[in-house]
């Protein structure tokens, strides 16, 4: 195998390439029976990729994949050259009468630039190279971009969503709404985060990210940052929400609420369903349409002063229960020094009970467990059943319909601003920011089902 084969290519597409004496980062032109594609050949840097297609990145910004049997006629333009950006820069122009939004970064490949000779995908560090990447971002609003840090969302502390709020708060003064580029593996956990530490929000915080790199044909990334970026700018809520794609295809971005939203598939773009509640709205057509009645949602007002309480304690431990469990887990969290649990329960909100005497010590020690179910959708309800009522007797929280993931971060959140068993208890109860609902929806648990 040739040292210097294109990156990525393999099989047909690689000998298609060789054949023309092309290589990752040249400029070429693809003619097919219907259309001719120029632009620069990016590596196929997506594991598993096949052997049948050439990627070019277009002037637009966007990637094609074309199918080595439809290449009529490949011809190279111009070769690549190491150490320069091949991708044209798009200048930045600040319009008058657009509004302002910022992106704030924290990793991922949302937001991304290729490196066409190495085939790695580095930070959108600037405003110019968003506009390089996305170009119809100069359309719906100027850009202010920040890079907070470049950190895999699965290596996300409690400390990262204490800057994120700090910064989103500062940028709240000076743009019509705040973007938020980060991995989709713990974005629910950040948006139910920011959901609590930015209380009384005067604009929108939108949350997003790509369950494709931009480096493949397939990539959501521009879709998602566009619909992203036109929530912050036009939406009339004042919410923290995740921007994701509602279909597998590009005709639409939903919008989700920031404390009831799970990933749900681990590749599809439309991996995002909001739980147990109403999606907020969607951006189709470069508009925001809201799906909910008014009165579901705090309203855009410049004039509201932010709440900024940004800090968590990070001593809380998130435990499913299992057949055959004993109660050593939570013993040894309380050994630990432990300042909260949240359980997901089975069912209603039951747990083993090999698990009861390790649930009185935590009461004993003032360490308040809270009760989550394992099942998607609806609520706990612990008095229903024996095994609820006793551990509603010793103590135990039951957090209504919360899903698991944002009870954890209400708590640490809670426990950030008191370690009273009792205020515990009463704030874990109270609906803050819509992580309970009155009712649960079931809509969309009974769509799937009829599917």
């Amino acid at each position: 195998m040739p040292t210097d084969e294109p990156a990525g290519y393999l099989g047909e597409a690689q000998k298609t390439l060789d054949k023309a004496k092309v290589k990752v980062g040249d400029r070429i032109s693809i003619q097919t029976a219907d259309n001719t594609f120029e632009g620069i050949v990016i590596p196929r840097a997506e594991i598993g990729a096949d052997d049948k297609h050439i990627v070019l990145k277009l002037d637009s910004g966007y990637n094609v994949g074309i199918h080595v049997d439809n290449i009529q006629k490949l011809k190279k333009l111009k070769a690549g050259k190491k150490g320069q950006p091949e991708l044209p820069a798009v200048a930045r122009k600040i319009k008058k009468g657009v509004p302002w939004v910022s992106i704030l970064s924290t990793g991922g490949t949302i937001a991304s630039r290729v490196d066409y000779h190495t085939g790695a995908v580095n930070p959108a560090l600037t405003a110019d190279d968003l506009y390089t990447v996305v170009p119809e971002l100069g359309d719906i609003a100027n850009i202010r971009a920040e890079v907070l840090f470049s950190v895999f969302s699965e290596n996300l502390q409690p400390s990262h969503w204490t800057t994120i709020a700090k910064q989103t708060a500062k940028h709240l003064e000076e743009s019509e709404g705040v973007v938020i580029a980060h991995g989709t593996d713990t974005m629910g956990y950040t948006a139910a985060a920011l959901s609590f530490a930015l209380q009384n929000l005067p604009r929108p915080v939108i949350l997003t990210g790509s369950q494709r790199s931009s480096d493949r044909p397939s990539t959501d990334a521009a879709l998602n940052l566009t619909g992203a970026v036109i929530a912050a700018s036009q939406a009339p809520f004042a919410e923290v929400v995740i921007a994701m794609h509602r279909l597998p295809d590009d005709t639409s971005i939903s919008l989700h609420p920031g404390t009831q939203v799970r990933k749900c598939h681990t590749s599809r773009r439309d991996a995002f369903l909001t739980i147990n509640a109403d999606i907020l709205g969607e951006v189709k057509d470069d508009k925001v349409h809201m799906l909910v009645d008014s009165a579901a949602y705090h309203h855009r007002d410049p004039k509201r002063e932010l709440s900024l309480q940004p800090k968590f304690d990070s001593k809380v431990a998130l435990i499913k229960t299992t057949p055959g469990m004993t109660g050593e887990l939570i013993d040894s969290i309380i050994d630990r020094e432990y300042h909260g649990i949240v359980l997901e329960g089975t069912g209603l909100g039951h747990a083993p009970e090999t698990l009861m005497n390790a649930i009185e010590r935590a009461q004993e020690e003032q360490i308040p467990v809270v009760m989550t179910s394992q099942c998607i959708w609806g609520r706990v309800q612990m008095r229903v059943y024996r095994t609820g009522v006793e551990l509603v007797q010793q103590g135990v929280i039951p957090a209504e319909d919360m899903l698991a993931e944002t009870a954890y971060v209400k708590l640490m959140w809670v426990l950030a601003q008191t370690r009273n068993l009792s205020e515990v208890r009463l704030r874990m109860l109270e609906n803050l920011v819509g992580e309970i609902t009155d009712c649960s929806k079931r809509s969309q648990y009974e769509e799937m089902t009829r599917q």
